[in-house]
């Protein structure tokens, strides 16, 4: 009798998009728009050769985000990193990512979202939708009270992206010699900002 082996896959899901946990056939894509100039200018950190982007899901980002979702059965996620592509729901292409972890150049509490969606799919509103819906799902399913974000002051996109979620500008930062506007996300606040919202749907998919 042959065994059959079930996949589990985290999945939220933002309307004509939707965000879903780093997978090994992410890889190409995931290599490919962050060597894009649009996005390696503000997230030099990301640009890789494919062999690097390789190694990297492999040793450190997927083994991270089945952590993260196994501390997020408790709701306490603490420490934990999470990275999640973003896909259009159409098409099943992979179109960027938003991810959330410590920003450890801010002071506590310091758990930041970040995101980048490739030069083809900018000036969409699918940065804003991805940001949002995984701010929802935080806010919805872990313990976390306060969130993080800062952009690059000259990034004019990624800051409207922040202040279109409600995000509160608070100060500028120096981070590796570059000037940071850095903004913060109370849930309380997001509740009032969520009334009469629907609320992004986070699941787990499974396929066999």
């Amino acid at each position: 009798m042959e065994e059959k082996r079930t996949e589990t896959i985290f999945r939220i899901d933002c309307g004509d998009i939707y965000l879903q946990e780093f997978r090994m056939e992410d890889a190409e894509s995931i290599y490919r728009i962050s060597n894009q100039p649009e996005i390696s200018q503000f997230l030099p950190d990301w640009k890789s050769t494919k062999e690097q982007r390789v190694e990297w899901m492999t040793q450190y980002e997927i083994p991270a985000n089945q952590a993260f979702l196994q501390a997020a059965k408790t709701a306490n996620i603490e420490g934990q990193f999470l990275k999640l592509g973003v896909f259009m729901k159409e098409t099943d292409e992979c179109i960027g990512w938003c991810c959330t972890g410590i920003k450890d150049e801010l002071p506590s509490p310091n758990r930041e979202i970040m995101y980048a969606v490739s030069s083809q799919h900018q000036k969409k509103g699918y940065a804003t939708k991805a940001a949002k819906g995984l701010i929802d799902y935080l806010f919805t399913h872990t313990n976390v009270e306060n969130l993080n974000a800062i952009a690059l002051i000259h990034n004019r996109s990624s800051n409207k992206v922040i202040q279109k979620c409600g995000f509160t500008y608070l100060s500028q930062w120096t981070i590796d010699k570059e000037r940071y506007n850095h903004y913060m996300l109370c849930k309380s606040d997001w509740k009032k900002n969520m009334k009469g919202s629907p609320l992004q749907k986070s699941r787990l998919l499974s396929r066999a």
